[in-house]
């Protein structure tokens, strides 16, 4: 299974898919020492919706997904591309 670098007080990760975006929940909950059913709890989710997110699902609904990043500490930020690319 991939991993990400370990965090830093400013880490930034790029999310380009939803797999990408599933992976930093996951190791997220793990570094918090959350089991899938306790974050679950804690969002007002059912664990099947995390394990499907945590799996990369790309039909995940959006606020259910803020919702989970919420309660992790995670702040979404969104950033135009380079136009350069």
């Amino acid at each position: 299974m991939p991993t990400l670098p370990a965090p830093t007080n400013a880490a930034l990760y790029s999310i380009e898919s939803a797999s990408s975006l599933g992976l930093i929940i996951r190791q997220a909950r793990k570094r918090q020492h959350l089991t899938l059913e306790t974050l679950a709890g804690l969002c007002g989710i059912s664990i099947r919706f995390l394990s499907e997110l945590e799996n990369g699902r790309d039909t995940c609904g959006m606020g259910r997904v803020l919702r989970v990043l919420e309660t992790l500490g995670i702040e979404l930020l969104a950033q135009p591309m380079d136009s350069d690319s």
